[in-house]
């Protein structure tokens, strides 16, 4: 016997005053709602109505159980209704984690129109260099750049990277401007490490339709990117930077672009999270928000 129901039905059947008039409003045979009452009756061991040929009347147990059937039913309707509500209107905390750059020149700007769309939503952004782990760190989602290869977890593409190496008007005064990649060995370059292994991250370009990749040597390395910029506008020397970053300086003229004709293959940016079924709404809300807002044509 399904217990819900039949509170259900036996709350139809008090309210009514009537087992016809309970079957016709729950579109249920007559005898359907009479057996289901009946065999509560047995289940529970007591008789909770009186029945007679003009009138239908609760016992005590019956009073009982029928204040209990409409806090229990009301208690449900409630609980899926919050459930409805989540739907429509979000609510909860989502941890995100995402480089730098990618937060500081397209979520951050656009914080306040998510606010506004889902009041709901308690947003923990971890901007950093240094790649996360979903499960250890406790996140929700991660925006991540380059191949992903963890099958484990779920990824929507938002776009593209695009590399370019540049350098301050006054290193190229001091030290000329090289013409190909194979110039590069008689430059000074600024090389950024890894935030997972500690080493400096090869250049990369392509050279005859082919990605060509390099170890440059450098007096001067770092592994947080505004410093990385700040070095390049020092005129500490060549650095490979987002076009994102590099964009502001570039229209200034504080920084300059060389070797465009041997620019890197874009990487692609993605925002990762785990596969299954449980996933927060809140969370599913971020994620397509997210993709929403990143230009359609890559990221820059």
């Amino acid at each position: 016997m399904d217990k819900l129901q039949a509170m259900a039905i036996f709350v139809r059947v008090v309210e009514a005053r009537s087992f016809s008039k309970a079957a016709e409003t729950l579109s249920m045979p007559r005898s359907s709602v009479t057996t289901t009452i009946k065999n509560l009756e047995r289940h529970l061991g007591t008789v909770l109505l009186r029945r007679s040929t003009r009138t239908l009347s609760l016992t005590d147990a019956g009073e009982r159980y029928h204040v209990s059937c409409r806090a229990i039913l009301a208690d449900i309707a409630q609980a899926e209704s919050g459930l409805a509500a989540d739907a429509t209107s979000p609510r909860g905390r989502v941890r995100v984690d995402m480089p730098g750059v990618l937060g500081r020149a397209i979520v951050l700007p656009a914080l306040r129109e998510f606010e506004q769309r889902f009041p709901e939503i308690e947003l923990v952004l971890g901007l950093s260099d240094r790649p996360a782990d979903l499960i250890y760190d406790a996140i929700d989602c991660v925006i991540r750049t380059g191949e992903l290869t963890d099958s484990t977890l779920t990824a929507r593409r938002l776009g593209q990277l695009n590399w370019i190496t540049c350098a301050s008007p006054r290193y190229l005064k001091e030290h000329g401007e090289p013409e190909t990649v194979t110039a590069l060995s008689a430059h000074r370059a600024i090389n950024y490490l890894s935030n997972s292994t500690g080493r400096p991250l090869d250049w990369r370009f392509t050279v005859e339709c082919e990605t060509l990749t390099m170890t440059m040597q450098s007096r001067f390395a770092v592994n947080e990117t505004e410093a990385y910029l700040q070095c390049a506008l020092e005129g500490l020397g060549l650095v490979q930077l987002s076009e994102l970053v590099a964009s502001p300086y570039l229209k200034s003229g504080r920084l300059k672009e060389v070797l465009a004709h041997a620019r890197c293959s874009p990487v692609p940016i993605s925002i990762v999270y785990p596969n299954g079924r449980n996933v927060a709404t809140a969370v599913k809300v971020f994620v397509d928000w997210i993709v929403e807002i990143f230009p359609q044509d890559g990221a820059g």
